[in-house]
């Protein structure tokens, strides 16, 4: 471990009193190591809950309730039903690495002076072949494709990049577990945007009331997602960062026709 990661970990170690939340795992002290379950396992008993080795925890983490693949390790569907114990710092640190790949680097990073954060132009600028594309999005239409890819629904993670006129996002939304540039899953969702706008011919009228119509059916599609679908995959018209892209652009016409 380099003296870098240790940095990390030490600093990491202060922030933990009794108990931690990081994303979805509550990270408590035991004795003299730590506990690691599922926020949603607080109240159970730990005879109720399968121990789960540091190891098993990075299968744990590949697939969801649904046995559906899991591209982000930050997404809210972390399996519940599991403990694990680590007795030492360097078990935690692989514990945690297992479960959010890089996440107390990133951690340790956004705090620093220099935190090497990465917006929107200045990554996408960087960008060749099939991505180059995503150069292409307005701010505005970038703003969108943000707020619907990177909804709490989706990522767990707090976005502390931006595009101009899109504020970073709030610990209190999200987690403490920081996003320092865009993932591969929000560049992909863009460039599926950029072709979706590329495909747009008109704008199709619609009066107020149908549009509250078109709102209530997302929302409800939203709430109701499809657990076969892949979570990545942009070209169902079904998948939910769409739909949810499908929203923020019904507010813009919204603001200019209000519904009523």
């Amino acid at each position: 471990m380099s003296a870098v990661c240790n940095s990390a970990l030490d600093v990491f170690l202060g922030e933990i009193r009794d108990e931690l939340v990081f994303a979805q795992t509550v990270i408590r002290r035991h004795g003299n190591g730590f506990e690691l379950r599922h926020i949603a396992d607080t109240g159970r008993s730990a005879q109720s809950l399968r121990l789960l080795s540091v190891p098993a925890l990075r299968e744990w983490a590949q697939f969801s309730a649904q046995g559906n693949f899991r591209p982000l390790k930050s997404s809210p569907n972390l399996r519940p039903g599991w403990r694990s114990l680590v007795n030492t710092p360097p078990e935690l640190d692989a514990a945690l690495n297992n479960l959010y790949p890089g996440g107390i680097a990133d951690w340790y990073a956004a705090r620093s002076a220099s935190s090497p954060i990465t917006n929107y132009r200045e990554f996408t600028d960087r960008q060749t072949g099939m991505y180059r594309i995503t150069t292409m999005l307005s701010d505005a239409q970038a703003a969108d494709v943000i707020r619907a890819g990177c909804h709490q629904r989706f990522c767990l993670k707090q976005r502390l990049w931006t595009v101009s006129g899109l504020e970073a996002d709030s610990p209190c939304d999200k987690s403490i577990l920081p996003c320092l540039e865009p993932c591969p899953v929000l560049l992909e969702f863009a460039r599926k945007a950029m072709r979706l706008e590329q495909e747009q011919k008109a704008a199709a009228p619609a009066a107020p009331a149908e549009l509250q119509s078109i709102t209530a059916a997302l929302q409800d599609a939203i709430a109701h997602p499809d657990t076969s679908l892949r979570e990545a995959d942009f070209d169902s018209p079904t998948n939910p960062r769409r739909q949810q892209l499908a929203l923020e652009k019904l507010k813009h016409v919204s603001e200019s026709q209000p519904l009523s």
